[in-house]
């Protein structure tokens, strides 16, 4: 089999990712050479990868799917919002420039080249490329500039199937509205649906899907059901509603209970605090993969109280969430629970909030600004980014990681000891800071680390010995395979890849008649 598909949604959060994940496993297991491919990612999970570029980790994830190493290729553009207007704009792994919405505009024609050589690489070097869009393709607004849905799929000759999400509502309006606001030429290579995140019986859908058959031409191609712990690697925010671990997705309080019982006498309590523009949120993955660990994403001061580890986690504007820290009070809580040798660890800008001073011209213009003060450290921003893959070693562990950063941290003075590139410091050595993303995964440092705070919280909590968190996320790269494999038509899959979209496809109006 040789070609590609796109797999495009109605919605953000619809599923694209871990259904590309899916197929991507599906294929692979048929011994099939596959790759990933998103156009243009707008995402602040991101990853650096073994050639040393800057792409979204979704894609990393689809890759570990496909049993490839990720390159450049895979996610081509990435925009990394620093405000609600403004956004980093990394091309082919490297920060190319800062533009605002309609300044991008501009630069659309040149980034859809680029992203077609990316796809036209991969499509030459592997049988089949299996193409995630971004947001929605009927966004009409944005369809002239439009780089990763129907404007690669038209340039590129991709049959398309478009994914809703059943859990949010309205599915079959959403299916077909989706499809009747594109152009004819759009609509054409529409070949199918498929409806996610299905919650009952499944022959109550069979009227509508007779009617959705009807009106748009086109098969629905399976209905997947909803299936809980299939956090991987997300690269939207939407997805810190729920994020899951051993104690399954958040709910409506922000929580997540540990559904396996602790090997201790305690559950350990972390809260990681939801930065306005918190990054690389998926460095709490393996946290909350740990039995008897509880996650919760907080906001306010009073969610600190109980916790045994507040997390600061990365952030795409450092000095603009340390504000936000300070206007919402959580910043004087967390200065008061280092002063009292409770445990607080930063992660890349989170880190960096933990500083004395830090100076700024670079990301947020606002030169010398006070930081936390409770890791003695002085931080820098430079216009270059710092990407790698460093190893090092920590409470008796090897750690590998890797870092995405503009601000640099260099340790100051005393009072304070190595952990990993950062230190170690305040009462009772209960401050850590690092730029090193991904140290979690590393399953014998993080016992010993949640270990550590167990002990300086006073809990009897022992980290699990056989947590093997590359084992979790294989198997339930293996649980997305399966899925597409039980409940998808695979023939009809395989035909749309090999031979394109079928021709002869109604276009339904407006416009078409």
């Amino acid at each position: 089999m040789k070609g590609a598909l796109l797999v495009a949604g109605t919605n953000s959060d619809a599923g694209k990712s871990v259904i590309t994940a899916g197929l991507c496993r599906w294929l692979a297991r048929q011994g099939l050479k596959v790759a990933p491919f998103k156009a243009q990612n707008m995402s602040l999970n991101s990853f650096v990868t073994p050639g040393g570029a800057e792409i979204g980790r979704a894609q990393v994830m689809q890759a570990a799917a496909a049993g490839v190493e990720p390159t450049a290729d895979m996610n081509p553009v990435l925009l990394k919002p620093g405000s609600d207007r403004r956004s980093q704009v990394v091309v082919l792994g490297h920060p190319r420039t800062e533009t605002d919405a309609v300044s991008y505009r501009s630069m659309a024609k040149d980034l859809r080249q680029v992203a077609l050589a990316s796809l036209a690489r991969l499509r030459a070097e592997f049988d089949v490329v299996i193409c995630e869009g971004a947001g929605s393709p009927a966004e009409i607004n944005l369809r002239d500039t439009d780089v990763a849905n129907m404007g690669l799929a038209r340039a590129a000759g991709l049959p398309v199937i478009v994914v809703g999400d059943i859990d949010r509502g309205g599915v079959f309006a959403a299916l077909y509205g989706t499809l009747a606001l594109m152009p004819p030429a759009d609509q054409e290579l529409v070949s199918g649906f498929v409806i996610n995140k299905f919650r009952g019986a499944p022959e109550l859908l069979d009227s509508g899907i007779t009617m959705l058959g009807r009106l748009t031409g086109r098969p629905l191609l399976g209905v997947l059901p909803w299936a809980e712990n299939l956090w991987l690697d997300a690269e939207d925010s939407l997805a810190l509603s729920r994020p899951a671990g051993s104690g399954g997705p958040v709910g409506s309080d922000g929580t997540a209970g540990p559904a396996l019982r602790p090997f201790g006498n305690d559950v350990l309590r972390i809260s990681v605090v939801r930065l306005p523009r918190i990054s690389n949120f998926t460095d709490i993955d393996a946290l909350a993969a740990e039995p008897g660990v509880l996650i919760r994403l907080v906001r306010e001061p009073a969610e600190l109280a109980d916790a045994d580890l507040v997390v600061l986690p990365g952030s795409r504007a450092t000095v603009a969430d340390l504000a936000w820290l300070r206007e919402r009070g959580l910043a004087a809580v967390i200065a008061e629970r280092a002063r009292a040798a409770r445990p607080v660890l930063g992660i890349c800008g989170g880190y960096q909030m933990l500083a004395e001073q830090i100076e700024d011209r670079v990301e947020s213009g606002a030169g010398e600004v006070a930081g936390l003060g409770l890791l003695p450290a002085r931080v820098e921003f430079g216009a270059g980014k710092r990407l790698g893959r460093p190893v090092g070693q920590a409470l008796g562990a090897t750690v590998a990681g890797y870092e995405i950063h503009h601000g640099v941290v260099r340790v100051t003075g005393a009072g304070s000891e190595p952990f990993l590139d950062g230190c170690r410091g305040g009462p009772g050595g209960a401050v850590w800071g690092t730029s090193w993303h991904g140290t979690m995964e590393n399953d014998q440092f993080r016992r010993a680390f949640l270990a550590e705070v167990a002990r300086l919280a006073g809990r009897d909590f022992t980290p699990a010995p056989d947590t093997d968190f590359a084992g979790l996320r294989e198997a339930r790269l293996d649980a997305l395979g399966d899925l597409v494999a039980d409940h998808l038509d695979t023939a009809a899959l395989e035909r749309l890849i090999s031979d394109g979209a079928p021709p002869g496809l109604p276009v339904l109006p407006p416009a078409g008649p």
